[in-house]
């Protein structure tokens, strides 16, 4: 059975609040919630936040609360929210507006399909603002866990810092990381990943959850079991791109499918 990391329900946070009554008071009735939630593995808890506090405060009210940003631009269904998470001062989550349970989900490789994790990029500033200052490319991260690897069944991409570990291991390893998916020479928080190279300085056009399903043989078939991260890369000569890297959730090589791992959410890059 692949192990989940204890202690990971429900830690999304509720809401960071603004100072108008009703923020507030949308506040108090999610934190109402999460205290009820954390008596039962409640698996909706992200989707009823987006779902019955966001977006209908975006679309009454003009205010995302509790959410820090609602995009509705091209309607419910491609739209996104992101929500502070519960852990960390600097972590925040990119959740659709839209049903979507996860990396499993089919509808996220039709051909049209929102690029959720061009949108998780964009909102790499609200993890600036909680840092107090910018951030290196190459210190920020992406993350969606495995389906067997996660606590909620709404998709949510944890946006936050990089490990400094981890980023340090990248920047040795950038040179030999190809534009092809392949086995990284070194592991990874003590774990083997397949790594790409992306190139430019968003993800317009790219997106992870397709270049895995086309690029890594039988992944397409079994996307549920995977984990995947982006993080932001500089090359010399200032060449900005991203690195993608992928492990499917397997009990004999000891891969829980959980990438989140490899952030870091006291975010100490901010403190150098």
């Amino acid at each position: 059975m692949t192990r989940i990391p204890g202690g990971r329900f429900l830690r999304h946070l509720a809401g960071h609040g603004r100072s108008r009554g009703i923020a507030a008071g949308a506040v108090g009735l999610i934190f109402l919630g999460w205290a009820a939630a954390a008596r039962t593995p409640d698996r909706d808890v992200l989707w009823r936040i987006v779902h019955d506090q966001c977006v209908p405060n975006q679309q009454q009210n003009d205010t995302p609360a509790p959410c820090s940003l609602v995009v509705l631009k091209q309607g419910v269904d491609r739209g996104h929210a992101v929500l502070k998470d519960i852990r960390g001062a600097t972590q925040f989550l990119l959740i659709p507006t839209r049903r979507v349970s996860g990396i499993e989900s089919p509808e996220l490789l039709e051909p049209d399909a929102p690029n959720y994790f061009a949108a998780a990029w964009e909102a790499r500033r609200f993890v600036e603002e909680r840092a107090g200052r910018s951030l290196p490319r190459d210190g920020i991260s992406l993350a969606i866990n495995s389906s067997l690897a996660r606590s909620q069944d709404e998709l949510h991409i944890h946006v936050d810092c990089l490990r400094v570990d981890i980023r340090d291991s990248l920047r040795e390893q950038a040179a030999n990381i190809t534009d092809r998916w392949a086995p990284l020479t070194v592991r990874l928080a003590g774990q083997r990943y397949l790594a790409m190279r992306v190139r430019g300085a968003s993800l317009d056009g790219q997106d992870p959850f397709q270049l895995l399903a086309a690029g890594v043989p039988g992944a397409r078939q079994e996307m549920g079991r995977y984990t995947l991260v982006v993080v932001g890369m500089e090359r010399p000569g200032g060449e900005p791109g991203f690195i993608l890297l992928a492990a499917r959730a397997d009990a004999a090589t000891g891969h829980d499918g959980w990438g989140e791992i490899l952030q870091d959410h006291a975010c100490a890059l901010a403190q150098g």
